[in-house]
């Protein structure tokens, strides 16, 4: 699915269109303009995934009325993370085939729709395992668009590419900027009267610990995964009851809404306190699948595990600790039933909690 965001770029015909890859932050704004000011017709396209949003693209395309076109990449982008050739960065991040799969899909888009190169705000030696020469250099190898990837601000310090080798950009109108100082590109914001932009701090959730530990708890126990579970990771404590069952804890009123939002009423279990404040829990594994309350109540290990999530339920309740407690339960087909069940102490569950 594709969102167009766009601006009248005017009536003169540009000698030269390039599609950038757009972030939203500093760098990616500074190539446009760059581009934009030497008379080149620059666009964005930007991706989005569970992992990473495109807001701050779509922020930054409206702000300098440069047009974006928004990809969802959540099915390449699986297949490129469960085995990234480069395997992955302190976490579960593959920085390198990362950006060697979104040229490869802006390069597509190109040739579709004609523009004559890819550009990006890639800064040599800014990032030490992402941006340095060689690691460029795979990423442009692997994206199938050898050459025709410029990257405007360190373009002097970098090969020719086929766009100036053609004349359709002037070498001498790009930029040397090296290392990981932001000054440089401070100053040329300035130039350019570029005040609104996000700090350089990444947006991407596969280079955050506890996201990545999930995802990797996730990864080794189900083959498929839906976009709201990967969204689901985001949000509560997460238990790992067995290769079949894992049981999601909002920690706040916001989190057990988004909670209640993503779930997916035709795969997934959902427990609630009946008469004490406390969390939204929602099950995943195959005791969801049961959609016959009769058949349920009848499934001695399915109601072993419901009562297991409706005690760990009222463990992170207001409910006493003493005596049983109803919990609501919301199984697929928004069938309903009241299961009693006593308060689990959260350290008696602590050794299942997934980091």
């Amino acid at each position: 699915m594709s969102e167009q965001i766009s601006e009248s770029m005017g009536a003169d015909q540009k000698k030269a269109r390039a599609l950038g890859l757009s972030s939203g932050g500093l760098d990616s704004i500074l190539a446009a303009l760059v581009l934009r000011d030497v008379g080149i017709e620059v666009e964005w396209i930007t991706f989005e995934t569970p992992f990473f949003s495109s807001e701050k693209a779509k922020k930054a395309a409206r702000l300098h009325s440069i047009p974006v076109m928004v990809q969802n990449i959540t099915a390449p982008y699986l297949e490129m993370l469960k085995n990234p050739p480069c395997g992955y960065g302190k976490h579960m991040n593959p920085c390198m085939d990362c950006h060697a799969l979104m040229f490869k899909l802006a390069g597509a888009v190109m040739k579709e729709k004609g523009f004559d190169f890819l550009f990006s705000g890639e800064v040599l030696g800014q990032r030490p395992m992402s941006q340095t020469r060689p690691s460029l250099r795979y990423v442009e190898k692997h994206s199938g668009f050898d050459g025709h990837i410029l990257r405007p601000l360190s373009a002097v310090r970098l090969p020719e590419t086929i766009p100036e080798k053609k004349g359709l950009v002037n070498r001498e109108s790009l930029l040397g900027i090296t290392g990981r100082s932001r000054k440089p590109q401070i100053e040329i914001a300035k130039k350019y009267g570029v005040a609104d932009y996000p700090a350089p701090a990444g947006g991407c959730l596969l280079t955050d610990k506890g996201y990545s530990a999930r995802l990797k708890d996730l990864f080794a126990n189900q083959d498929q995964h839906t976009e709201n579970e990967l969204h689901l990771m985001k949000y509560g404590r997460h238990f790992r009851i067995n290769a079949d069952l894992k049981v999601i804890v909002g920690r706040s009123k916001d989190e057990n809404s988004r909670i209640a939002e993503l779930r997916d009423p035709a795969a997934n279990v959902l427990l609630k306190t009946d008469r004490f404040p406390g969390p939204t829990v929602l099950m995943t594994g195959p005791t969801a699948l049961i959609t016959d309350p009769t058949a349920l109540i009848t499934d001695q290990g399915a109601m072993k595990d419901i009562h297991l999530a409706a005690s760990i339920c009222l463990g992170y309740s207001k409910a006493p600790r003493q005596g049983e407690h109803p919990v609501l339960v919301s199984i697929p087909g928004d069938e309903k039933i009241t299961i009693m069940a006593q308060a689990l102490d959260p350290d008696r569950v602590k050794n299942l909690m997934i980091l």
